[in-house]
């Protein structure tokens, strides 16, 4: 959000008033300076004043807090005022005090954050410092000439990455399949993590990943990614509450996100958050809601190139189309946040929506308590924190419903899922075009995923009582989704 011209213009550290610290639960930044911690700030501020700039330079690059409090600009501005006139008239006025004093350009003075920057929000894209293997050796070129006969998974089919080749150079699809597979570290032999001959591994800019606890049982987690320009991925959150990090190998990826409780127009969620429906291609969906969704209070969006890698927190929306062909490789992972509120939102996530849990092997049956099991045998303190908040949000978000008269068992209203109408799904579509039609025309439903949108969806359709069912076959838009659209044939 943009502050009004008259408000008081934010710190140019994004450092806080002190009281932040009363709800603070991060690390103390304080808790770094030593034996000045006996002083409080008013105090130690005065000893400050003492000093004159070269000292300031050097106490101030002891750590973040006397980092902050070295560039005050009252410290320097005294200094300033102090230097003979014959030295000050010779320094032109450099946009701060302290630029000013040590002749300093903006460009030329180190600028570092010390705000806290909570792992909930996007972080932008950042160059990789790490000296990944991938980036000197992988393109397409290179995978295909090593990994031609390998199949991996690009949506609905699997192919060779020669057949997927032949594809990627010559299609004419609107929304181009979009090779994202899970396994293809086994598929192509290769080595992930701090061994001696790893093709990469996981940036430490992120910390802890706590899903590591449960070794070979943890969920699906990491995936290649490769595809033609106009390819990618329409809008989601990453699956169980995790948060995700991206990095681009080849090519430019296009990324536009919103926070998890926006509603982005296009988008139709159900109220359990069980089915999200996107029925336009990304294509369409840029051209049709692009516009309108980017003035979304908290929209995000920008441009990753190859060496660059971003970050998606938990349960944000994001939609991600390839400016260019190109490679990618993403990993999901539950970092350990100062507030614990994402461990929090994961153990939530699998405590309350076993349903919607996914990735796990098909021996684990119970992921929420193996997860608190192997939690509690590595980071018990974690645990029980962690515990407390999801419970405490858990009975917040009760009060509320009460408060607000819900009872989803006493109100079905309407939802993506219909009951045990059998496998195939057409009784399911059978309610779904009835709940439509009722509430008014101008309906497309596709039968597979339950689709819907107004009718200047692409999918081919029929007038039907009122409304129009799709009789588009398309294909799921899921890693792990090979379902086709099937033709519905309702006529009412």
């Amino acid at each position: 959000m943009t502050a009004a011209p008259s408000s008081i213009p934010s710190h140019p550290l994004r450092i806080k008033p002190s009281g932040n610290r009363l709800l603070a639960r991060g690390p103390d930044a304080r808790a770094g300076i030593g034996a000045w911690q006996l002083l409080p700030d008013e105090t130690l501020v005065l000893v400050l004043e003492c000093l004159d700039a070269v000292e300031l330079v050097a106490l101030g690059s002891t750590c973040k807090f006397m980092y902050a409090c070295c560039r005050l600009e009252e410290l320097w501005k005294a200094i300033y005022l102090r230097l003979p006139k014959d030295r000050s008239n010779l320094l032109s006025w450099r946009g701060t005090w302290r630029g000013t004093v040590r002749a300093l350009t903006k460009d030329h003075e180190a600028v570092v954050d010390c705000g806290n920057h909570p792992q909930s929000q996007p972080d932008p894209p950042l160059r990789q410092s790490y000296d990944w293997p991938v980036y000197s050796l992988w393109t397409l070129e290179y995978l295909l000439r090593d990994y031609a006969d390998i199949e991996f998974r690009a949506e609905a089919v699997e192919w060779t990455l020669r057949r997927y080749w032949s594809y990627m150079n010559d299609n004419r699809d609107e929304s181009p399949l979009y090779l994202f597979d899970r396994k293809f570290a086994e598929k192509m032999k290769i080595k992930v993590g701090r061994d001696a001959d790893a093709a990469y591994w996981r940036p430490d800019c992120f910390g802890p990943d706590l899903l590591e606890v449960l070794g070979r049982q943890r969920p699906a987690h990491r995936w290649l990614i490769a595809g033609p320009e106009r390819s990618g991925s329409t809008f989601h959150k990453d699956p169980n509450g995790t948060s995700a990090w991206n990095a681009v190998i080849q090519g430019a990826k296009y990324w536009i996100m919103f926070p998890p409780a926006a509603h982005v127009p296009g988008v139709y969620v159900s109220a359990d958050s069980s089915e999200v429906t996107s029925p336009l291609s990304i294509a369409e969906w840029l051209l049709t809601f692009h516009g309108e969704a980017r003035q979304l209070p908290g929209c995000v969006e920008g441009v990753c190139l190859a060496g660059q890698i971003l970050h998606v927190p938990s349960g944000w929306w994001h939609l991600v189309v390839n400016l260019e062909s190109g490679i990618a490789v993403t990993q999901n992972f539950v970092p350990l946040s100062p507030s614990l509120n994402l461990v929090s939102e994961v153990l939530s996530f699998l405590r309350d929506k076993p349903d919607q849990v996914s990735g796990f092997p098909t021996a684990v049956e119970d992921p929420y308590g193996l997860f608190v099991d192997r939690l509690r045998e590595s980071y018990p303190d974690i645990l029980d924190r962690a515990l407390d908040l999801a419970s405490s949000k858990g009975d917040k978000k009760r009060k509320w419903d009460a408060a607000v008269g819900r009872n989803e068992e006493a109100e079905p209203g309407f939802s993506f899922g219909f009951g045990d109408d059998g496998d195939d799904g057409v009784g399911r579509s059978r309610n779904l075009i009835k709940v439509l039609l009722q509430r008014g025309s101008g309906w497309v439903v596709c039968e597979s995923r339950l689709i819907m949108a107004i009718s200047t969806s692409p999918c081919r359709s029929r007038p039907v009582g009122g409304g129009r069912v799709c009789e588009h076959v398309r294909r799921g838009r899921e890693d792990n989704d090979g379902r086709e659209h099937r033709q519905l044939r309702f006529a009412g």
